[in-house]
């Protein structure tokens, strides 16, 4: 018998062996780390025990504590703020455009200049000392002393207002203004202060004091369609900055808070009196004394005089930045440009937008409007971009984005029209969900099915809905919203067929103004002619603007215009119903009345008008139905004054046919009846789901076993 071999059990032995050694050299390993890690926080502990401290000094450290903690959390909290602030200053904000352009109306008359800022800029170290003076007295006394931020200033002011009852002196510094001008809006937004403060922080950090003044003097818009202290010195008083004497510099020292009020080519008496507070204020702030500022007092400034013609400076805003898009690479800088501006229609707007924020706008509480007029050639005539561009630069009618409620529809039935509907296709008006969304019309009712000329002259708000949902989608919306002319973006959600998108005045009025263009756009545009002081023309836009294009049917528009006719004569907007004038448009109203809109247009002209508050604030339930669609026909009446009158694309007859108007209120009333006579033939509103858990309710009810009676009662013997 063969004797087994033995070194098998010897390799197993050594494996066994070295796996042991492992496993001790593993104990000890983490026994010496314990041990280590016990010696060192041992011996941490004691040295630290050397820092405790106890009695009032540990009350001390815990406070210093808590605010080392409280500042990191703060420095976190103010660099998201400070974010959005530094995203202004992206890009070349120093660079200033070098622009200067003449601008003439459709008629030829000059209306105003821009860009001579650039020209006629002046370095503060070669402006009189009582300018610089003046300035500072009035607007910021500590400006060398600050930094960005007056602190001091402001409680000086929040005194001085409490005392008086009433804001009479402004707590922002020359160099918040500064930031205000060069990166923000007039906004009364927290979020705008909180920006304004953070910029005014950096601007100090990257410029001198020297600059920032410089800045400020230039860039400030100082009434009569003028920006900068040298342009309004030569507007003014036909002098260079140099050459101003006390009293002419203390009137342009009181224009920087309020231009449009203390213009002295507009209200002499006005300027004259708030040059006379600048005088004063240069004696509080010990720059002068009253020797000094005496004879300026008895001697006040005299202007030149250039008559009362209102500048339209948000049109002029506008029609720069279209310059300076048209010319940038024609390499000519100093120009002269013919506009599509009419004066009259332009000052009728701005007196109907006023008037009725006059008379209505406490009622309401609405501030603000802006409108835009634009002919059916597409020459906008007309911009109104706020009430008063002295108070606020910001245009409101080609920046401001606000939500347009019911107005959006008709974007939503063009799309409609263009896929084989017509206004007679019935849609019901019934509860319907898209995933968590339920819309529901204003009236909080429903009313069956009925045609799309019902729906979107009653605006309702289900049938746009179930038309997107359930026969178009939003990608063919969105993409007849933009190819309509609209260039703000537009929302992909499916809200937006109820105008949750944000448009500007300029977007919805050149949308509505292709179904007054017969389904032609491409055709706006503010500037007719760029020339050269020489008289070379730059460019032509007969000749040198890309070709207009179709983008609506015949047909669709034929369509939309016999369903928008009938919204001023028996729906939504009978308060813009024209004299003698068949006109068309759409209201629309945003959630909580924060934006109300009429959108209008005749065979003539296309008008959008905006109303509501700069801070997104409610207001009074105003709808667009209401102020907007008055302030609309009041404009509107005027600009159709001695006009050959044109039909709307469609509409055979441009003048209002009592026989239309009372076959259009005939077939309303037989809609609602037939409604109502239809109410039994009604389909289905409920949702499946619903549906299914009221019929199992229902079987639950049905196959329960009965419930015996209970026993008759006792008679009681006694009472």
């Amino acid at each position: 018998m063969e004797t087994p071999s033995l070194e098998p059990r010897k390799k197993r032995g050594r494996l066994s062996a070295g796996l042991l050694a492992v496993d001790a050299w593993l104990d000890s390993t983490l026994y010496e780390l314990r041990f280590k890690a016990q010696q060192f926080w041992e011996s941490a502990t004691i040295f630290f025990r050397r820092f405790r401290v106890k009695g009032w000094r540990r009350g001390v450290i815990e406070v210093l504590s808590e605010s080392f903690t409280m500042a990191a959390g703060g420095s976190v909290v103010m660099l998201a703020l400070a974010m959005p602030a530094f995203q202004e200053t992206t890009g070349d904000w120093r660079n200033r455009d070098d622009f200067a352009v003449t601008f003439l109306d459709r008629y030829g008359n000059e209306i105003g200049q821009r860009g001579i800022i650039q020209r006629d800029s002046v370095p503060v170290d070669e402006m009189p000392d009582h300018v610089i003076k003046a300035v500072l007295a009035t607007e910021d006394r500590r400006f060398f002393e600050h930094y960005g931020i007056d602190f001091l200033g402001l409680i000086r002011a929040m005194s001085e207002n409490m005392r008086a009852n009433s804001v009479v002196q402004g707590g922002s510094s020359i160099t918040q203004q500064l930031a205000k001008n060069l990166f923000l809006t007039n906004e009364r937004t927290v979020e705008r202060k909180i920006k304004e403060a953070f910029l005014s922080l950096w601007l100090e950090s990257n410029l001198s004091k020297k600059e920032i003044l410089q800045l400020y003097l230039d860039r400030a818009y100082m009434g009569g369609g003028t920006f900068g202290i040298s342009a309004a010195a030569d507007f003014y008083f036909g002098k260079q900055v140099k050459d101003l004497n006390l009293a002419e510099a203390a009137m342009l020292a009181g224009l920087f808070k309020a231009p449009s009020k203390y213009a002295p080519h507009v209200n002499l008496p006005a300027a004259r009196a708030r040059a006379n507070v600048v005088l004063s204020n240069m004696v509080q702030a010990g720059f002068m004394t009253e020797g000094q500022v005496l004879s300026a007092r008895l001697h006040p400034a005299t202007v030149v005089d250039r008559g009362k013609l209102k500048s339209p400076d948000y049109f002029l805003d506008w029609a720069f930045d279209e310059v300076k898009r048209i010319a940038e690479k024609s390499g000519v800088h100093s120009l002269v440009a013919r506009t599509t501006i009419d004066m009259n229609i332009q000052n009728a707007a701005e007196e109907s937008v006023e008037f009725h924020l006059r008379q209505f706008g406490k009622e309401y509480h609405v501030t603000e409007g802006a409108v835009v007029v634009i002919e059916t050639n597409g020459a906008v005539r007309a911009i109104v971009g706020g009430r008063d561009y002295g108070t606020s630069q910001f245009n409101r009618a080609t920046k401001a984005q606000r939500q347009t409620g019911s107005s959006f529809k008709p974007y939503v039935y063009a799309t409609a029209m263009e896929h084989g509907f017509t206004p007679e296709s019935v849609i019901s008006d019934g509860p319907i969900s898209w995933g968590n969304w339920s819309p529901k019309n204003y009236t909080r009712g429903f009313s069956g099915r009925m045609t799309l000329t019902t729906a979107l002259v009653k605006s309702i708000n289900t049938v746009p809905v179930r038309l997107a949902k359930d026969h178009l989608s939003i990608p063919p919306i969105k993409a007849m919203t933009e190819a309509m002319g609209v260039e703000s973006p537009v929302s992909s959600h499916k809200t937006m067929v109820l105008g949750t998108s944000g448009l500007t005045v300029m977007d919805q009025a050149t949308g509505y103004s292709v179904l007054a263009q017969d389904g032609i756009v491409g055709t706006r545009h503010g500037i007719t002619q760029l020339l050269t002081h020489s008289g070379k023309v730059v460019y032509d836009w007969s000749k040198d603007a890309p070709p207009p294009h179709r983008v609506l049917s015949e047909q669709a528009v034929s369509s939309m215009n016999s369903i928008m006719v009938q919204i001023p004569e028996v729906g939504t907007a009978r308060r813009a119903a024209l004299p003698g004038i068949r006109s068309a448009g759409k209201t629309g109203t945003t959630q909580a009345y924060r934006d109300a809109w009429y959108i209008g247009y005749t065979g003539n002209y296309t008008a959008a008008v905006w109303l509501g508050n700069d801070d997104f604030s409610t207001t009074n339930e105003m709808t667009g139905g209401s102020l907007p669609a008055m302030v609309w026909q009041r404009l509107m009446a005027y600009a159709h004054q001695n006009i050959d009158l044109k039909p709307i694309p469609g509409i055979k007859n441009p003048f209002v046919d009592p026989a239309a108007i009372a076959k259009a209120e005939e077939a309303a009333k037989k809609g609602a009846e037939q409604a109502a006579d239809d109410s039994a033939d009604r389909p289905p509103v409920l949702s499946s789901t619903t549906t299914r858990a009221l019929r199992e309710i229902a079987d639950t009810f049905h196959n329960a076993p009965a419930i015996e009676p209970p026993p008759e009662p006792e008679t009681l013997s006694a009472l």
